[in-house]
């Protein structure tokens, strides 16, 4: 591993231990020429994923793209650092697993927009304007009359408790 510092080739591994639901080994490194430490994490890799745009051009499939364009939509929002790796480790899971190497961009935005949907309404909101390039106020209306239909669904797989308010 390249040092990100001085670009010494010769890093060094101090510690290694798995990440909590035990997807990746995170590894502290050190640099023996500049004293530099990063942290690095390894990660399981099923097969090499194509990203195809909209437009027909093919790019490889990047984690840490996914991670930051998710991580943008919740920004400033209550949601912890964990959830979202949770969230994009599930997604990655998902899409290696659907058994194919080239994946439509469409696809990955539905299913970031699905996973967004039920995580955070704010963020999804802000992913689907930029995912489907709103153009005006209307745009936003038909998102939010979506949430709010789903707000009025009655949900089945949640106990009836009753609320009472506090005088």
């Amino acid at each position: 591993m390249r040092c990100p510092y001085c670009s010494g080739e010769n890093t060094q591994v101090k510690d290694s231990r798995p990440t909590e639901e035990n997807t990746s080994i995170r590894r502290r490194r050190i640099c023996p020429d500049c004293d530099g430490r990063f942290t690095t994490f390894e990660r399981v890799q099923l097969r090499e994923m194509t990203v195809v745009k909209r437009s027909g051009r093919k790019v490889p499939f990047e984690r840490d793209k996914l991670y930051k364009s998710i991580d943008i939509a919740l920004r400033k929002r209550p949601v912890e650092p964990e959830r979202i790796e949770r969230l994009v480790s599930g997604l990655v899971r998902r899409l290696e697993s659907s058994g194919e190497t080239e994946l439509p961009s469409t696809t990955i935005g539905e299913m970031v927009m699905d996973a967004l949907r039920g995580l955070d309404p704010v963020a999804y909101v802000r992913f689907a304007s930029v995912y489907r390039d709103f153009r005006d106020a209307a745009d936003f209306q038909d998102v939010l009359g979506d949430i709010a239909r789903d707000v009025d669904a009655p949900r089945t797989n949640i106990p009836n408790v009753a609320i009472t308010k506090k005088h």
